[in-house]
């Protein structure tokens, strides 16, 4: 029997239903669980084994989805363990971390998985007691009837687990939530300062062989010819073999693989479209002037306002590629034989990546299994599955199970980039009001798309439109944190701080009324609620003590709405020895009811950091399409000592939850972007920031 709702497939197909395979961990070994469905399994003294489908990338997904489920279950916190789920496209969907919608996704179903394991629990003891399911009330794991009776969820579970699954089970009231809005700490917590085997690094299989890769140096170019003799003389590599336009190295263990790879030659074919990042700076610029642009959403007459106008602004802001830096490389195991496939490691998208092993290798979907490590760091980079890809090939022609493994310089050299882009944006202005907006998108393989063109201010200005169009390009790009809005964000944020310079207005003050405008518009063609973005810039505000900063302190502000979530930022910065130091962020969300808040807090306060570190430093240059930082050594990223004091807030709702992973991020930049303009009069219209300033 199977309920679907909201994306997530929740399997009462009871006993069936259970891996029966998996393992508990070891100190609850020896309990005798019975499955009770897809998601959950109850011992005979009540502990409760909860499975987490969906990949956890850090963002919390492992410890929040379990919550929703005991929840509802009405099971203590103490006594459930949670279990990462592997990818099973019968028992659960949607099995993806990305867009930050896990939450989002899963809010109402998975809590429906609890109540109705809880209600099948109440039917059982209500027929051991011969009394009504309705005299029956839950807490805490124990089954209490009118008379006072109780029975303990292990005393009535085989039982439970027999009988006809209910329909419209009744969630609980908000106001009853008992694990729903409580701190709750990581359940990977324990094992991850322990250093406990978690992640796609630490997976190992009996037998399995160690693989590195051969890489063009730059992007786009062939491999010509490549000769591997000192690599075979390797100690400890077993072979060598060609897979496109790589050379794998197998060897029995990763710095042989290593090594094997560095003392390879090869030679590669001469490119004439290897360019560099200035030759793609001028087709960008030039894209801007062109008919290759695509209308992606036009309304009233943005030209007829430019016409009529006072006073025209128009400003050019520009963004670099950027590597991802997950803190964990790619790396992924494949054993790839006749009768099936084994997959294991780090992915954000398990089930597209097995169907594309499939395609690849010309076999059937059904004969995939793919295990589910936690991951070091995805940030969009693991959408792809390129990796996995590259890790079957290798499996399947040497016909032997290996792990492949990148390098630091392999997963900033040859992975996949945040797109290069620019943004023109223009505005008519009349009788001191904003009465036209026209946003023009130039890419390196970027799109916009019409989610996009949907957010802030769509719907505060009559005349409004927006234009994307695209470079060609060698150079491989992809999603990254916040997709688009992460550089959109410091774009749109900036140019309504100079629109309100323009306009001598206070810049809250400003979108404030561009909100209300967007109040009173009948069509609403506008993903963000005017309401909810007008209540998050007011708590900012006052909690940042908006406008009187103490003496040599410098206010910027910012508000995106992104992954269905709305924020506002004020950062804070000082100059010490001429440079800007970012010292403070307030932070205020609304992202509808916050499941975990001291994860919440985490996540949010990482995206912070993330996005003012790649703001102020983050950049990837090319020469001759070849990247010129290949580590950390030479690639500057946001240090410990320059992570500013954050105090996050979260607007008290009732509404479903929304996204939390990305929305913080894209605001980071253009707050920290409108502080330094006051500290400094330096308006920021090109990251990194920091080359504006001499480097100590």
């Amino acid at each position: 029997i199977g309920l679907s709702s909201g994306g997530i497939l929740i399997g009462f197909n009871l006993l069936e239903a259970c891996n029966l395979d998996s393992k508990v961990p070891l100190d609850i070994k020896d309990l005798n669980f019975k499955c009770f469905n897809a998601f959950i399994k109850i011992a005979e003294n009540g502990m409760v084994t909860i499975y987490s489908p969906n990949p956890e990338i850090g963002q919390g997904v492992k410890t929040a989805m379990p919550m929703l489920i005991a929840e509802e279950l009405d099971v203590p916190w103490k006594n459930v363990f949670v279990e990462q789920a592997g990818l099973d496209t019968n028992k659960f969907s949607r099995q993806v971390a990305g867009g930050s919608q896990s939450i989002r996704f899963s809010w109402l179903p998975l809590r429906q998985t609890g109540a109705t394991a809880r209600q099948m629990l109440i039917n059982a003891a209500a027929i051991k007691w011969g009394v009504s399911p309705s005299e029956c009330t839950t807490s805490q794991g124990v089954i209490k009837n009118s008379k006072g009776e109780t029975l303990g969820y292990g005393d009535v579970v085989t039982e439970a687990a027999k009988l006809e699954v209910p329909d419209n089970v009744q969630l609980k009231n908000p106001k009853d939530f008992k694990i729903i809005g409580k701190d709750i700490k990581n359940v990977d917590l324990d094992k991850i300062i322990s250093g406990e085997p978690l992640f796609g690094f630490d997976y190992k299989k009996e037998g399995m062989l160690y693989a590195t890769a051969l890489r063009a140096p730059s992007f786009g170019q062939k491999l010509l010819k490549f000769d591997d003799t000192e690599t075979r003389k390797t100690k400890g590599v077993i072979d060598v073999l060609q897979f496109g336009d790589k050379v794998a190295v197998l060897a029995t263990n990763t710095w042989a693989a290593i090594s094997g790879v560095r003392v390879m030659k090869a030679n590669w074919s001469s490119d004439s479209n290897l360019a560099d990042t200035e030759e793609y700076d001028k087709e960008l610029v030039k894209l801007f002037d062109t008919k290759n642009l695509n209308e992606v959403r036009s309304d009233g007459d943005v030209n007829r306002a430019k016409v009529i106008a006072d006073k025209f602004v128009e400003r050019i802001y520009e963004a670099p590629f950027l590597p991802h830096n997950c803190m964990e490389p790619m790396n992924f195991f494949a054993h790839v034989t006749n009768d099936k496939i084994e997959l294991a490691g780090p992915i954000q998208t398990p089930e597209m990546t097995t169907k594309r092993v499939a395609g690849l290798l010309k076999r059937n979907v059904d004969d995939i299994s793919l295990t589910l490590t936690r991951i070091g760091g995805g940030f969009g980079r693991r959408l792809i599955g390129d990796f996995v890809l590259e890790a079957a090939e290798i499996s399947n022609l040497s016909k032997k199970p290996i792990k492949l493994i990148y390098t630091r310089e392999d997963d900033m050299t040859a992975g996949i980039y945040r797109p290069m882009v620019k943004y023109k944006i223009n505005a008519a202005i009349k009788d001191s009001k904003i009465i036209g907006y026209h946003l023009k998108e130039s890419s390196i393989r970027g799109k916009i798309g019409k989610t996009r063109a949907d957010f802030f201010p769509a719907g505060s200005i009559a005349n409004y439109k927006v234009e994307s169009g695209q470079v060609k390009s060698n150079v491989s790009t992809g999603p990254w944190r916040a997709p688009v809005s992460n550089f959109l964000a410091f774009a749109e944020q900036s140019f309504f701080d100079e629109l309100a310079e323009e306009l001598k207005q206070d810049p809250l003050a400003l979108r404030l009324s561009l909100l209300q405008e967007a109040k009173k518009n009948k069509d609403r063609r506008m993903q963000y609620s005017p309401e909810r973005m007008e209540a998050v810039i007011k708590m900012a505000a006052e909690k940042s003590n908006w406008g009187k900063p103490q003496e040599g302190v410098f206010q910027g502000f910012s508000a995106y709405y992104s992954h269905n979530s709305h924020v506002a930022q004020v950062a804070e910065v000082v100059m010490k020895d001429k440079m800007p130091v970012v010292t403070k962020v307030y932070c205020v969300i609304d992202c509808g009811v916050v499941v975990n808040p001291l994860g919440a807090r985490n996540q949010a306060e990482g995206g912070i950091i993330d996005g003012i570190g790649h703001a102020m430093y983050g950049d990837m240059i090319l020469k001759k399409g070849k990247p010129q930082f290949s580590n950390f050594s030479n690639y500057r990223l946001i240090r410990m000592m320059e992570t500013p004091k954050i105090e996050t807030y979260f607007i008290e709702s009732d509404e479903d939850p929304t996204g939390l992973g990305e929305p913080t991020l894209p605001p980071a930049g253009p707050a920290v972007a409108n502080a330094i303009k006051a500290a400094t009069g330096i308006r920021l219209r090109k990251q990194p920031f920091m080359d504006n300033f001499k480097l100590s």
